[in-house]
C-alpha cells in the first residue's frame, strides 16, 4: 500500500510546476473563502469588467485606442445601470408590495381549492392531509414574514452598504478596464518563473470565464425581456416581477427553470383559474424555456458549456454550498476550471 501511494505521489506531485499550480489554486480558493465577503465589491467589479471587456476588444480591433474604447463602453453601460436602478428597480419593488398585499387573498382561494380535493378524490387525498399541508404553508408564510421584518429592521445598514457599492463598483470597473494589462503584469511579477502549466490554465480560463459572463448576462437580459413582453401582452399580473425571476433563473442551470415555474403557474391560476388563459400562458412559458435551452444557450455557450448535465448539477450544488450565489453563478466556469486543471496537470510516466 505504501508503495502504491509513493508511486502515485511521484507520478502526480513530483513535477515542480504541479506544486506551483496546486499552491496557486489553494491560495486563490482560500482568499475567496475566507475574505470573499470583504472583497465583494472587487469581485462584483471583476465580473462586470469581464462583461464589458468583450465590447472593448471589439472596438480595439477597429483601431480605436484602449482608453477611447473603455470610455465608449463604460459610459453607456453606466447610463444603463442607472436606468435599471432608477426605473426598473422601483417598479419591481412596487410589484413586490402589491404581491404581498394580495397574498392573503391567494392563500384563502388556495385553501378553498385544497378543501375540495377530498371530495373530488377521496381515495387519494384526505382532509387530514390537507390540514397538515395548510399548517406547513402557514408556518412557511410566517417565517417569510419574519424574514421580511428582519430585513426591514436592518434596512439602514443595507442602504449604507448599497450606497458604498454604488460608489466603489463603478470606480473599480473603470480602472480594471483601463489598467488591465498593468494589473496582470503586476500579478505575474509576484509569481514564480516556473508557471508554464498555471499560465496555460489561466489563458484557457480567462477566455472561458469572459465568454461565460458575457453570455450569461445576455441570456438573463434576453430571457427576461422576452418573458416580460409575453406576460404583459397576455395581461398577467406582476409581469415585470415574474419576468425578472424567469430571467434570473437562468443563472442556476436546470434547477432555476423548474423552481421559477411554480410562482408563474400559481399566480396565473389565482388570476384566471382553470381555463384557456392559463393553458395559453403555460404554453408560451414552456416555449420560451425551450427556445432558451435549445437555441439561445447553444448560441451563447457553444464553447463554455462542454460539460455533462450531471457535472453541471453537481457543480451548482457543491460550489453553491460553499459560496452561495456566487458559487451558483460561476458553477459552470469553476467546473470547467477543475476539468482544465485535471487535463493540464503534469504527470510522469510512472505506472501506479
Amino acid at each position: 500500500m505504501q508503495n502504491v501511494i509513493t508511486r502515485w505521489i511521484n507520478k502526480y506531485l513530483s513535477d515542480p510546476e504541479a506544486i506551483i499550480l496546486g499552491l496557486l489554486l489553494i491560495i486563490g480558493f482560500g482568499i475567496v473563502i475566507f475574505i470573499g465577503d470583504m472583497l465583494a465589491p472587487l469581485l462584483i467589479s471583476i465580473v462586470l469588467a469581464y462583461f464589458l471587456e468583450g465590447l472593448v476588444k471589439i472596438l480595439e480591433k477597429r483601431n480605436i485606442s484602449r482608453i477611447s474604447a473603455v470610455l465608449l463602453t463604460y459610459i453607456p453601460s453606466l447610463i444603463f445601470m442607472a436606468f435599471l436602478l432608477l426605473a426598473v428597480l422601483p417598479m419591481l419593488l412596487n410589484q413586490i408590495t402589491q404581491l404581498a398585499q394580495t397574498l392573503p387573498d391567494m392563500i384563502s382561494k388556495g385553501q378553498d381549492s385544497l378543501f375540495k380535493l377530498p371530495e373530488l378524490y377521496p381515495d387519494f387525498v384526505s382532509e387530514q392531509q390537507i390540514a397538515q399541508l395548510l399548517a406547513t404553508i402557514k408556518t412557511s408564510v410566517g417565517s417569510f414574514a419574519q424574514n421580511l421584518l428582519s430585513i426591514s429592521l436592518s434596512s439602514m445598514a443595507v442602504i449604507f452598504t448599497v450606497l458604498i457599492y454604488l460608489i466603489l463598483i463603478p470606480v473599480l470597473i473603470f480602472f480594471l478596464l483601463k489598467d488591465k494589462e498593468e494589473i496582470i503584469e503586476w500579478f505575474q511579477g509576484l509569481l514564480p518563473q516556473e508557471r508554464k502549466v498555471a499560465t496555460q490554465v489561466w489563458h484557457e480560463m480567462d477566455q472561458q470565464i469572459g465568454n461565460y459572463v458575457r453570455g450569461k448576462f445576455l441570456e438573463v437580459f434576453v430571457v427576461g425581456v422576452v418573458t416580460y413582453i409575453t406576460f404583459a401582452i397576455m395581461g398577467l399580473n406582476f409581469a415585470a416581477l415574474l419576468a425578472a425571476l424567469v430571467g434570473l433563473s437562468v443563472i442556476i442551470p436546470y434547477i432555476g427553470a423548474v423552481a421559477v415555474t411554480f410562482p408563474v403557474v400559481l399566480i396565473a391560476y389565482f388570476q384566471w383559474g382553470w381555463g384557456p388563459e392559463l393553458a395559453y400562458l403555460v404554453t408560451a412559458y414552456l416555449v420560451i424555456q425551450a427556445l432558451d435551452g435549445n437555441v439561445l444557450v447553444p448560441l451563447l455557450f457553444s464553447e463554455a458549456v462542454n460539460l455533462h448535465p450531471i457535472a453541471i448539477i453537481v457543480a451548482v450544488l457543491f460550489f453553491g454550498g460553499i459560496w452561495g450565489v456566487w458559487g451558483v453563478f460561476f458553477a459552470i466556469p469553476l467546473a470547467t476550471l477543475v476539468k482544465a486543471v485535471i487535463d493540464a496537470w503534469p504527470r510522469t510516466d510512472i505506472e501506479i
